[in-house]
């Protein structure tokens, strides 16, 4: 039996060590984020109210030949494997990642029919709503960042409502399940099936998105430039404002993806945000429109994040969150989770959608 070598032993102490560290690191930055988004704790997959069998018996169960029983009931939440593909008057169509499968939600959440999408799109036509509602002139769509929910842009899309006239359409996806492209294609598919008024290709669209929003609309836009623009897209988008968006990566991913576990709570899109994003990065548009990017710089914070270097919103820094071609800029003293909640923020990002300008003239 060979005696152990002590230089050789705490050389292995040592990674394991700084393996566990990079661990904790990760899991309580992971932690401090999801804690800030209190809809991420306690969600996980709806199977609970999807995947119904036989035993549910009521009046409001549905068949279809091509759909299982549907008894309809409020969500139980699972926002984080649910991506919206069909937005029209507030109710969505919306996807599983895990699964495949869809649903119909209505605008206070209550599912009216699960299966395939032709089916849930037969149930949306059945209830007639382009009759009940006008198309709207113009909407704002606001995109969440990761690991983070529609309800992260929900106060902020109320505020534009009551100041722009816009109707705002909160965009579910599921971040840490797919890709940046993934994302960005069911975005494609929302914004062309938007309700139209008559000889109109649809309405104006507005955006505002938060963090890896930005991402997913940069990339959204590139492939439409890149055709084809069936629906003509492009022509009817007016503004955007970007909220704390990693335009040239972000550090914090990039050092955090070192680590096997990062992928696996942050999913492909995590990861192009970091060590990928220079695969990524080629198929990013600079808007075609007017942009406003508004930064977070919390320099002067006595608490700063060991993983960022320099001025920053302690996730994404002052410098990765320009982008050339940017009509304003401004930098605020708010934390990245922070930035659409914020009433000056909220403010600007109103007058820029209204007059190009994130602040008042002198």
């Amino acid at each position: 039996m060979t005696t152990p070598n002590h230089s050789s032993f705490r050389h292995i102490l040592f990674n394991l060590s700084s393996g566990l560290n990079s661990l904790f690191r990760l899991i309580a930055v992971w932690s401090f984020f999801a804690i800030l988004d209190g809809s991420l704790m306690g969600q996980g997959p709806d199977l609970a109210s999807d995947l119904q069998n036989s035993a549910l018996q009521n009046s409001d169960l549905e068949t279809s030949d091509d759909a299982t029983p549907n008894m309809k009931m409020a969500t139980l939440g699972g926002k984080q494997f649910w991506t919206d593909h069909v937005w029209f008057y507030d109710w969505r169509i919306q996807k599983n990642a895990l699964t495949g499968h869809f649903r119909l939600l209505d605008p206070s959440n209550v599912r009216h029919a699960w299966g395939t999408r032709e089916h849930c799109i037969r149930e949306l036509d059945r209830l007639r709503l382009s009759e009940q509602n006008d198309a709207p002139e113009r909407v704002v769509v606001l995109l969440h960042g990761l690991m983070r929910t529609s309800g992260s842009m929900a106060s902020l899309g109320k505020y534009l409502q009551e100041k722009t006239l816009a109707r705002p359409v909160l965009v579910e996806y599921a971040s840490t399940q797919g890709s940046v492209g993934e994302h960005a294609a069911a975005l494609r598919g929302l914004i062309e099936g938007l309700p139209a008024r008559p000889n109109s290709r649809g309405p104006r669209i507005d955006f505002v998105a938060h963090s890896m929003g930005n991402i997913v609309i940069r990339k959204a836009i590139g492939d439409w430039q890149r055709g084809p623009d069936t629906y003509e897209c492009l022509p009817r988008m007016g503004k955007m404002v970007m909220l704390g968006p990693p335009n040239q990566g972000a550090m914090i991913a990039k050092r955090l993806s070192r680590t096997g576990i990062f992928g696996l709570v942050t999913g492909k899109g995590g990861l192009e945000l970091g060590k990928d994003w220079s695969v990524l990065e080629p198929g990013l548009a600079i808007p075609p429109i007017p942009f406003a990017v508004i930064a977070g710089n919390l320099e002067n914070n006595t608490i700063q994040n060991p993983l960022v270097e320099g001025a920053s919103d302690f996730v994404v820094r002052v410098e990765e969150a320009k982008l050339e071609g940017m009509a304003d800029f401004m930098e605020v003293p708010i934390l990245h989770s922070f930035l659409m909640e914020d009433p000056s923020v909220q403010q600007a990002v109103s007058r820029f959608l209204d007059t190009g300008h994130l602040q008042p003239p002198p």
